[in-house]
């Protein structure tokens, strides 16, 4: 510091006589001029400066406490009145008026500062902005009573009227009329909108973008919202995520992410829910583990693991797969190259037990299937019994259902095996009709050897005499 006030004395002395040939005298002559490149006017301004330097006390005591500090500027009555650091500026009725330490503090406005003691490098432009701030260090606070009650806290920036005016926290950013207005514990939260975190306390990272957004938030944490209203209603629910207008609006719960206006927007309790598209999972309040995407995917109130994907239904996919889910929720096709498989062989017997398999027709249960429709098919319980192998589980272990491209394929090979067995009893009745072909071609030869021999043996008969006898 030394150094550099000697060389900045040194800037000024060469630049003062290099002046100081042009330099007119004006009449009357200027009073406050001091040397060392003071400016003093008021009443005790600078009253005990001895070698502090380029030091500027304009106002009733400005500056009043200063003897070996330099660079400070106090414009106002009673600003940096205690002040024996470096590097303030002060300029407002009672700015900085009880800071003695603090250096590199700058405060434009009445009372802006004015309880600040030791902390430093704080920035205050607004009446009573940083009004209560003491030791608090690197806050800047644009705006009527921003950030008024800090007083010990670190790295907050407010920026709007009343923004962070009772915070205590640190490490808080707040841009906008109110924002974080009644913050105060909690840190790392940013707000930036008119009201935008308005009413949190002690939550701390929150992130809100937008009027209103996170308004009613008191102690939840780790929830953003980007959006008018975005998580308008959230009090203590931690790490959602809105983006949207009206999205999450009367969310409480937790882990909800939700992005498109007045999606999951009147959710209420339900917890880490996703929605994605205009309205999606709107009808959607208090379940959970819910997924929703596409415009107006809207769900059904109070339901719990449920998923809707809009423009599936009704599409076809030529030359497409099947597509499969585990009790993981992971989605995957099934594949047939041999370059997935290993200890390939004939199935042989195996496909004999779809003959101890009892096919059934039954209905759901209402709440799967309101409408009641017919379904044929298998009990996974009763198919367990017969091949476990044909079964899925669910996360418990409990059979869920039927493994039914594996019984195809147990189909497929017995009925192939009962084509190969029709196939054979084919070629055997060919073979035998072809048998019988010969034989009765053989039994019409000798008939017409028969029918030779006896023509033969007619003939050599000798001629009958017939008399015929008179009346």
């Amino acid at each position: 510091m030394k150094t550099r006030t000697q060389f900045i004395l040194s800037v000024f002395t060469l630049l003062f006589l290099g002046l100081l040939p042009q330099v007119q005298a004006v009449s009357p002559a200027p009073d406050g001029c001091y040397p060392g490149f003071t400016t003093a006017e008021g009443c005790n301004a600078l009253a005990f400066l001895t070698t502090g330097a380029a030091n500027t006390g304009v106002g009733w005591y400005s500056l009043f406490s200063d003897t070996t500090a330099n660079y400070n500027t106090g414009v106002g009555a009673g600003t940096l009145l205690l002040n024996t650091a470096d590097s303030n500026t002060a300029v407002g009725a009672a700015a900085l008026l009880l800071n003695t330490s603090g250096t590199l503090n700058t405060a434009v406005g009445t009372d802006t500062l004015v309880y600040n003691d030791t902390g430093g490098g704080n920035t205050a432009n607004g009446a009573f902005a940083l009004l209560d701030n003491t030791t608090g260090n690197d806050n800047t606070a644009l705006g009527f009573a921003a950030l008024e009650s800090n007083s010990t806290s670190s790295a907050n920036t407010a920026v709007g009227s009343e923004a962070l005016a009772f915070n205590t926290g640190a490490d808080n950013t707040a841009t906008g009329f109110q924002a974080l207005l009644s913050n105060t514990t909690g840190g790392f939260n940013t707000a930036s909108g008119v009201n935008a975190l308005s009413n949190n306390t002690t939550g701390g990272l929150n992130t809100a973008v937008g009027a209103s957004a996170l308004t009613n938030n008191t102690t939840g944490g780790s929830n953003t919202a980007n959006g008018v209203d975005a998580l308008h209603f959230n009090t203590t629910g931690n790490l959602n995520s809105a983006y949207g207008g009206a999205a999450l609006q009367f969310d409480s719960g937790n882990g909800n992410t939700a992005m498109g206006f007045n999606a999951l927007g009147h959710n209420t309790v339900g917890s880490e829910n996703v929605a994605l598209g205009d309205s999606a999972g709107v009808n959607a309040t208090t379940g959970s583990h819910n997924v929703y995407i596409g415009a107006g995917m809207g769900g059904v109130a109070g339901e719990s693991d449920a998923c809707y994907i809009a423009s599936i239904f009704g599409q076809t996919s030529a030359n497409g797969v099947a597509i499969l889910i585990n009790s993981s929720n992971k989605l995957g096709t099934m594949t047939s190259s041999k370059r997935f498989k290993k200890d390939i062989k004939p199935m042989d017997q195996v496909s004999e037990k779809l003959y101890a398999l009892s096919p059934v027709s039954f209905h759901y249960k209402k709440e799967i299937d309101p409408a009641g429709t017919s379904q044929l098919g298998l009990v996974a319980e009763d198919v367990e019994k017969v091949n476990p192998d044909l079964v899925v589980r669910d996360k418990e272990g409990k059979p869920y259902s039927v493994r039914y491209d594996q019984v195809n394929a147990m189909l497929l090979n017995e009925f192939l095996k009962e084509h190969r067995k029709v196939q054979e009893l084919e070629a055997a009745v060919a073979q035998q009709r072809q048998e019988m072909k010969t034989v009765i071609a053989r039994l019409g030869e000798h008939d017409s050897r028969i029918q030779r021999v006896s023509d033969q043996l007619e003939l050599s008969q000798p001629a009958q005499k017939v008399i015929a006898s008179r009346p």
